[in-house]
């Protein structure tokens, strides 16, 4: 932190939250102004992007001491390898040759509706047709991988803040 004397633990802690809070607002904007609707396990990674930003708010909010600046670091990575694992899943969906690829399900509203949680889940993480489609890219990566980088940034940049940062 010599190199940046401004940047603190809680400085640190709420521009990731505030990152988060980015990403979230960037996948808004792609399904209600440019009409790219989300599919389940968009909606999860989009979940993982919250949990993550909520963490880091906390952390910033409490502004811990050494030993509660890692317990919150845990947190942050437990969410991260969470949602980059959601993020990963549906980039190796994408990447599934087309005959290989699982046919369209039932929208996510319908499953939380006609099914228990834990079946809806179990549904989510079997795929359907639409998770499969490469709706928007950028830089040759689709939304899924960029979520992915995401995940593995800010994850790493959170460790980091919470375990090597100056209070």
């Amino acid at each position: 932190m010599k190199y940046f004397p401004m940047m603190n633990r809680r400085m640190l802690n709420i521009t990731g939250a505030l990152a988060c809070a980015a990403l979230l607002t960037s996948a808004y904007v792609f399904q209600f102004f440019i009409g790219l609707d989300p599919c389940p396990l968009c909606i999860f990674q989009r979940l993982g992007v919250l949990v993550l930003g909520l963490i880091f708010l906390a952390a910033a909010i409490q502004h811990p001491g050494v030993s509660g600046a890692r317990i919150y670091a845990g947190l942050l990575l437990l969410a991260a390898l969470a949602g980059g694992g959601v993020s990963a899943w549906h980039l190796w969906l994408q990447h599934l040759p087309p005959g290989e690829a699982p046919a369209c399900g039932p929208g996510f509203d319908y499953m939380l509706e006609a099914f228990p949680l834990m079946e809806t889940i179990k549904m989510v993480f079997t795929a359907s047709g639409e998770c499969a489609e490469v709706a928007w890219r950028l830089l040759g990566l689709s939304m899924p991988a960029w979520v992915l980088l995401c995940f593995i940034l800010l994850g790493g940049s959170g460790i980091w803040a919470n375990v090597s940062a100056s209070k």
